[in-house]
């Protein structure tokens, strides 16, 4: 009877095994459920708590000034500045002289990153992950996190235009902004080309770099032109002055191995 059992007792234990790594992979490349608020202190003010560090956080915004930062090709302007423990884009619409995004130092391949915006009314801006410099815009190279107003805009609004969606790619999977002048937790997660978009709390978009989904949308949309759009592995974190006013706090990021 045991030799019978044998077998069957094998199969099951490599079973569940294959269970438990299927599980730990999905934990890391498909975060199901978003913990920002439960998991971060958003009353505190661009500080790391020790949990946070011993997990691997950064700090990429220290509250006090532009350290680790520049504009992106390191062109001059003054639309950036610290106000109050906030990282400050100063509304202007004028975009022919000083103005450019604000470009991390370091450059990041697999990360989670987490931030609280909020907009101006009628505001446009956006988060841009995996830039490069190469471009005349970051927007060329690297897929961007729409942050706008989608209840103001004065100018009528593609559902591929609306916060928290895979800019000019796909519509957000569901609609969790929060008025202009309120602050929102956004969360991006990218690992090996597979990328989440959270927005208070809710996932707004899950794509993956290179997929035929992906190439599909790319050759028949904005993108379709932008040979270095999507390419990028290993790139700048942006943010995107498109002269509105926007406020950042609490940014932070975790690079994922």
């Amino acid at each position: 009877m045991t030799k019978l059992l044998l077998p069957f007792m094998i199969a099951i234990l490599l079973a569940c095994n294959n269970a438990n790594n299927s599980s730990q992979h999905d934990s890391v490349t498909v975060i199901r459920k978003d913990t920002t608020t439960e998991y971060f202190d958003t009353t505190a003010m661009n500080i790391l708590s020790e949990t946070e560090r011993v997990e691997g956080w950064q700090l990429l915004f220290n509250g006090k000034d532009l350290s680790g930062w520049h504009l992106y090709q390191h062109k001059t302007g003054g639309a950036w500045a610290v106000d109050s423990g906030m990282l400050h884009c100063k509304g202007d619409k004028d975009f022919k002289a000083n103005r450019a995004d604000l470009t991390t130092d370091s450059t990041y391949e697999n990360f989670e990153l987490f931030l609280e915006w909020k907009i101006a009314p009628q505001g446009n801006s956006g988060i841009i992950y995996l830039a490069s410099e190469e471009y005349p815009a970051a927007y060329l190279s690297g897929p961007e996190y729409q942050l706008i107003d989608d209840n103001n805009f004065p100018e009528k609004l593609e559902n591929w235009q609306l916060s928290g969606c895979n800019y000019a790619m796909s519509a957000p999977l569901v609609n969790a902004t929060r008025p202009a002048g309120v602050w929102n937790h956004a969360r991006i997660v990218v690992y090996h080309g597979h990328v989440e978009h959270w927005l208070n709390g809710q996932k707004t978009a899950d794509y993956i770099i290179g997929s035929p989904e992906w190439k599909a949308e790319k050759e028949k949309g904005k993108w379709k032109d932008a040979k270095g759009y999507g390419a990028t592995k290993n790139g700048f974190i942006d943010l995107q002055d498109h002269g509105s006013e926007i406020w950042f706090k609490n940014i932070k990021i975790k690079r994922l191995s």
